[in-house]
Protein backbone atom coordinates (compact mmCIF):
# COMPACT_ATOMS: atom_id res chain seq x y z
CA UNK A 1 0.00 0.00 0.00
CA UNK A 2 1.66 3.53 -1.41
CA UNK A 3 0.81 6.63 0.87
CA UNK A 4 0.51 10.09 -0.47
CA UNK A 5 2.51 12.16 1.86
CA UNK A 6 3.52 15.76 1.50
CA UNK A 7 7.27 17.12 2.28
CA UNK A 8 8.86 20.63 1.86
CA UNK A 9 12.19 20.23 0.70
CA UNK A 10 14.37 23.29 0.47
CA UNK A 11 11.16 25.42 0.32
CA UNK A 12 9.41 23.72 -2.11
CA UNK A 13 6.65 21.40 -1.24
CA UNK A 14 6.89 18.15 -2.86
CA UNK A 15 4.03 15.71 -3.43
CA UNK A 16 4.77 12.14 -3.30
CA UNK A 17 3.46 8.71 -3.12
CA UNK A 18 5.52 6.13 -1.09
CA UNK A 19 5.35 2.79 0.53
CA UNK A 20 4.93 2.42 4.27
CA UNK A 21 8.57 1.38 4.77
CA UNK A 22 10.05 3.93 2.22
CA UNK A 23 13.05 5.80 4.04
CA UNK A 24 13.57 9.04 3.61
CA UNK A 25 16.54 9.33 2.41
CA UNK A 26 15.54 6.64 -0.64
CA UNK A 27 12.63 8.94 -1.53
CA UNK A 28 14.81 11.60 -1.47
CA UNK A 29 16.96 10.35 -3.65
CA UNK A 30 14.99 7.93 -5.68
CA UNK A 31 11.63 9.74 -5.96
CA UNK A 32 12.33 13.55 -5.41
CA UNK A 33 16.14 12.82 -7.34
CA UNK A 34 18.07 14.88 -5.22
CA UNK A 35 21.19 12.52 -4.73
CA UNK A 36 23.37 15.18 -2.69
CA UNK A 37 22.50 13.03 0.29
CA UNK A 38 24.24 9.98 0.59
CA UNK A 39 23.83 6.55 1.95
CA UNK A 40 26.40 5.11 3.89
CA UNK A 41 26.32 2.25 6.59
CA UNK A 42 22.67 2.35 6.13
CA UNK A 43 22.32 1.52 10.13
CA UNK A 44 22.59 5.29 11.32
CA UNK A 45 26.13 4.90 12.43
CA UNK A 46 27.81 7.21 9.36
CA UNK A 47 25.82 10.23 9.34
CA UNK A 48 26.13 10.35 5.48
CA UNK A 49 22.44 10.60 5.21
CA UNK A 50 22.18 13.37 7.84
CA UNK A 51 19.27 15.92 6.29
CA UNK A 52 17.68 18.68 8.84
CA UNK A 53 14.10 18.14 10.12
CA UNK A 54 13.18 21.32 11.06
CA UNK A 55 15.89 22.57 11.71
CA UNK A 56 17.02 19.52 12.89
CA UNK A 57 19.82 17.04 12.03
CA UNK A 58 18.42 13.51 11.73
CA UNK A 59 19.36 10.68 9.90
CA UNK A 60 17.33 9.87 6.75
CA UNK A 61 18.36 6.32 6.81
CA UNK A 62 16.68 5.68 9.63
CA UNK A 63 13.36 7.65 9.12
CA UNK A 64 10.47 6.77 7.36
CA UNK A 65 9.15 9.35 4.48
CA UNK A 66 5.66 8.66 6.13
CA UNK A 67 6.58 9.68 9.53
CA UNK A 68 7.42 13.50 8.42
CA UNK A 69 4.73 13.99 6.06
CA UNK A 70 4.43 17.88 6.00
CA UNK A 71 7.46 18.44 7.52
CA UNK A 72 10.38 20.85 6.62
CA UNK A 73 13.57 18.97 5.57
CA UNK A 74 16.64 20.77 4.19
CA UNK A 75 19.04 18.66 2.22
CA UNK A 76 22.94 19.85 1.06
CA UNK A 77 21.31 21.03 -1.97
CA UNK A 78 18.96 23.38 0.17
CA UNK A 79 21.80 24.61 1.95
CA UNK A 80 22.81 27.64 -0.51
CA UNK A 81 21.00 30.76 -0.75
CA UNK A 82 18.34 31.73 -3.33
CA UNK A 83 20.86 33.12 -5.61
CA UNK A 84 23.34 30.07 -5.60
CA UNK A 85 25.53 31.69 -3.41
CA UNK A 86 27.16 28.59 -1.33
CA UNK A 87 26.23 29.14 2.34
CA UNK A 88 28.95 30.29 5.22
CA UNK A 89 29.74 26.39 5.97
CA UNK A 90 29.72 25.51 2.65
CA UNK A 91 32.67 28.17 1.47
CA UNK A 92 34.35 27.44 4.77
CA UNK A 93 34.59 23.49 3.75
CA UNK A 94 35.84 24.21 0.50
CA UNK A 95 38.45 27.29 2.12
CA UNK A 96 40.40 25.18 4.76
CA UNK A 97 39.93 21.62 3.15
CA UNK A 98 37.18 20.05 4.50
CA UNK A 99 36.88 17.30 2.55
CA UNK A 100 38.56 15.18 0.29
CA UNK A 101 36.88 12.46 -1.61
CA UNK A 102 33.50 14.58 -0.73
CA UNK A 103 31.22 11.47 0.35
CA UNK A 104 30.83 12.04 3.79
CA UNK A 105 30.48 15.94 2.87
CA UNK A 106 26.85 16.42 2.37
CA UNK A 107 26.19 14.95 6.14
CA UNK A 108 28.73 16.98 8.03
CA UNK A 109 27.51 20.39 6.18
CA UNK A 110 24.17 19.61 7.28
CA UNK A 111 25.37 18.54 10.59
CA UNK A 112 27.76 21.76 11.13
CA UNK A 113 24.75 24.36 9.59
CA UNK A 114 22.73 22.79 12.69
CA UNK A 115 25.58 22.83 15.19
CA UNK A 116 26.43 26.43 14.28
CA UNK A 117 22.49 27.71 14.38
CA UNK A 118 22.47 26.31 17.70
CA UNK A 119 26.21 27.26 19.06
CA UNK A 120 27.43 30.56 16.69
CA UNK A 121 30.66 30.65 18.87
CA UNK A 122 31.81 26.47 19.41
CA UNK A 123 35.04 26.08 21.59
CA UNK A 124 37.31 23.06 19.82
CA UNK A 125 35.23 20.66 22.12
CA UNK A 126 31.77 21.52 21.52
CA UNK A 127 32.89 21.41 17.47
CA UNK A 128 34.65 17.71 18.23
CA UNK A 129 31.18 16.87 20.25
CA UNK A 130 29.39 18.16 17.37
CA UNK A 131 30.32 16.62 14.52
CA UNK A 132 30.89 13.07 16.77
CA UNK A 133 28.23 11.45 15.04
CA UNK A 134 29.83 12.00 11.53
CA UNK A 135 32.27 9.71 10.05
CA UNK A 136 35.17 10.85 7.63
CA UNK A 137 37.99 8.30 6.30
CA UNK A 138 39.90 10.50 4.12
CA UNK A 139 40.53 13.92 6.21
CA UNK A 140 41.46 13.04 9.77
CA UNK A 141 39.34 15.66 10.99
CA UNK A 142 41.63 18.02 12.04
CA UNK A 143 40.87 20.75 8.40
CA UNK A 144 36.60 19.62 8.68
CA UNK A 145 37.63 21.26 13.00
CA UNK A 146 39.34 24.28 11.63
CA UNK A 147 36.09 24.91 8.87
CA UNK A 148 33.74 24.82 11.53
CA UNK A 149 35.50 27.84 13.27
CA UNK A 150 35.92 29.48 9.70
CA UNK A 151 32.47 28.71 9.42
CA UNK A 152 31.31 30.43 12.78
CA UNK A 153 33.51 33.55 11.25
CA UNK A 154 31.98 33.86 8.18
CA UNK A 155 28.41 33.74 9.39
CA UNK A 156 29.68 36.81 12.32
CA UNK A 157 30.96 38.24 9.39
CA UNK A 158 27.36 38.27 7.69
CA UNK A 159 25.31 38.98 10.81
Amino acid sequence: MEHEITLVVNGAARRVRVPARRLLSDCLRHDLGLTGTHVGCEHGVCGCCTVLLEGRPVRSCLTFAVTVDGAEITTVEGLAGSDGRLSAVQRAFAECHGLQCGFCTPGFLCTVTALLADNPVPTDDEVIEGISGNLCRCTGYQNIVKAVHRAAELRAEEA
